[in-house]
């Protein structure tokens, strides 16, 4: 039996908010979303793909849950909302030119694409020029609004005890510009990394790192993990898949994220169940997307203004 479950997605600093119905395409995905509810984030606009809303969604099971319909976003209707494995719930509000296969979990109702449309532009002005943070609310429509993240437990105390200083970072940092970020785009770098005193540079290299640890490295150990990958071997790729990137982030300006990944390096090995391996996995891959989201939202892209794709080819 089917049971309508509507979701409002409101932006207060802009005054606008839609409603959407959630569907039984990816009927566990949505299901996850609505026990998360509600929540704030920090909202994203898709850089390259074209006409996307999208935030990192503080839900651990969008990282693994497995999706039964996936479709080509370009092909499917304005409003369509999607649940990602990379963590994000996104909306669909124009044109897309990725061939990206994604994961649909519901509509924006008809009477709010107009309004959808608005806020797609004003999220992209935010985020491309004026860098004035807009906060997505999502909440179960006619509940108030808030906002929680789950907090993950396990039997080692010393795994336990960087769980939890993992979830306080990330609470403290889910609305609020991370302190490290705010340095770095500002030109305050402690190690001094920038060839010849650029800062462009490193920022440019900071985001390319950041995403993928987060998206491919904790993403995919856990999805590696509900796939029943042996438990040293997990260990084992975690060593391979997390130092390298962390430690250079860490000369870049973010210590504290190679700080935690040491910690957790150092914690591989009391960890003797499975299920205590995905949540400090889990932990770290919502503290390095929450990191990558800020990362997004502070580069300077208005820097390459002049700059514009050629619209014909011969």
């Amino acid at each position: 039996m089917t049971t309508s479950r509507r979701v409002e997605i409101g932006w207060p600093s802009l005054g606008m908010a839609v409603t959407a119905e959630l569907d039984e395409r990816n009927a566990a995905l949505a299901q996850s979303l609505w026990d998360a509810l509600p929540y704030r984030s920090l909202q994203g606009h898709a850089l390259v793909a074209g006409h996307h809303l999208y935030h990192v969604a503080p839900v651990h099971d969008l990282l693994h849950r497995p999706a039964t319909y996936a479709v080509d976003r370009r092909t499917v209707p304005d409003g369509t909302i999607f649940a990602s494995r990379l963590q994000h719930l996104g909306i669909k509000y124009g044109e897309l030119t990725e061939p990206m296969p994604a994961t649909p979990i519901g509509q924006v109702v008809p009477d709010d694409l107009d309004t959808l449309g608005e806020v797609g532009r004003e999220v992209w002005e935010a985020v491309y020029r004026t860098k004035k943070p807009v906060v997505a609310e999502v909440k179960r429509a006619g509940e108030v609004s808030g906002h929680r993240m789950s907090r993950l437990t396990v039997a080692n105390p010393e795994v336990d005890a960087l769980i939890a200083d993992l979830h306080e970072e990330t609470e403290r940092i889910w609305l609020e510009p991370p302190e490290e970020l705010v340095d770095l785009h500002e030109g305050r770098i402690p190690s001094c990394a920038g060839s010849y005193e650029t800062v462009l540079t490193t920022l440019l290299f900071v985001n390319g790192e950041t995403r993928p640890l987060g998206y491919a490295c904790y993403g995919g150990l856990i999805r590696a993990a509900h796939e029943d990958m042996p438990l040293d071997s997990l260990r084992q790729m975690a060593r391979v898949l997390a130092r390298t990137p962390a430690e250079f982030l860490g000369y870049c300006g973010l210590q504290k994220l190679w700080a935690y990944t040491e910690r957790l390096l150092d914690s591989l090995d009391r960890i003797e169940d499975r299920d205590d391996f995905v949540a400090l996995m889990a932990h770290m891959a919502l503290y390095v997307n929450c990191l990558g989201g800020w990362n997004l939202h502070l580069f300077p892209w208005q820097v390459g203004d002049h700059l514009r794709r050629v619209r014909a080819f011969s």
